[in-house]
């Protein structure tokens, strides 16, 4: 019963690595809604695998088939957001395939963004980028900032409100220079 010996192998040598696994899909993707799904993937694409060829060394190729279904989601996805990929150095893969126009685009918003980001106050400031940017639960950030979940919860309200007014107009600081969608929704407005 060949399958057996596969079943065998996939449960010592891959499912084993499960909190592993969940940790680095969690550090890579910052949609905590796609996490299970990756991981089932994973497992499926490392199990399908394994049916042709078992690999060697198990462990580094299940983070292999990981990351190239992070690399795979993102460009399916086209415009990547902020809460989607943890570590911006691996936007390249996907910045390669958009035209120079795009990418100076994306380079203005982000600094556009950086700008309104400095414009909160500090603590405020601290609390969107880790809830936000970072995706931390708003249970996580309250422990470890020693406040409340509803503090938590108006500050991050309180500063996604002020970053839209910043970047997008309804007098905003960077309306008139923040992005090219911004100046578009402005010259709409008129």
């Amino acid at each position: 019963m060949p399958h057996r010996h596969i079943d065998d192998w996939f449960t010592e040598e891959v499912l084993a690595l499960e909190p592993v696994l969940v940790g680095f899909l969690r550090r890579h993707w910052r949609d905590e809604a796609d996490i299970l799904d990756l991981r089932q993937e994973t497992y499926a694409r490392v199990y399908e695998a394994a049916h042709k060829q078992r690999p060697v060394y198990a462990k580094a190729f299940v983070f292999r088939t990981a990351r190239n279904l992070i690399i795979d989601r993102a460009r399916r996805a086209q415009v990547v957001s902020m809460e989607t990929i943890a570590d911006f150095e691996s936007v390249p893969v996907i910045e390669d395939e958009l035209d120079a126009e795009a990418r100076l685009s994306s380079r203005q918003e982000l600094k556009a963004l950086q700008r309104a980001l400095d414009l909160l106050p500090p603590r405020c400031r601290e609390i969107v980028i880790m809830r936000k940017i970072e995706g931390h639960s708003q249970r996580h950030v309250a422990t470890a900032l020693g406040l409340a979940q509803s503090t938590v919860e108006k500050q991050v309200s309180k500063g996604v409100r002020k970053l839209a007014d910043a970047l997008y107009g309804e007098g905003g600081t960077y309306a008139n220079d923040a992005t090219p969608r911004a100046r578009a929704q402005q010259e709409r407005k008129k």
